[in-house]
């Protein structure tokens, strides 16, 4: 199955309650930290917390090309349960 649209809806639908950061991982295993991003079509522009040992700042990446996102930030189970997700986290 296809992931891709799974990712697209991730980004898009991003609650407003979970900062826009995080660290993404490619299929390549790539680590790319990230401040925000933005959307368009297919295709997701990241904004790099620090620039890359090449100076880029900003990364384009396919939907079809992300394996994992990375939250930075301590969350509370009640944001991810807010968005559909069903079980219960740890307490510890």
């Amino acid at each position: 199955m296809a992931s891709h649209p799974i990712w697209k809806t991730v980004f898009t639908q991003w609650p407003a309650t979970i900062p826009r950061r995080g660290v993404l991982v490619s299929t390549l295993n790539e680590t790319t930290p990230f401040k925000g991003f933005l959307v368009k079509d297919d295709i997701l522009l990241l904004e790099r917390t620090n620039p890359d040992p090449l100076g880029a700042r900003f990364v384009l990446i396919g939907f079809e090309a992300i394996h994992c996102v990375k939250f930075i930030d301590p969350l509370k189970e009640s944001i991810f349960t807010g968005t559909g997700y069903v079980g219960k986290l740890s307490n510890t």
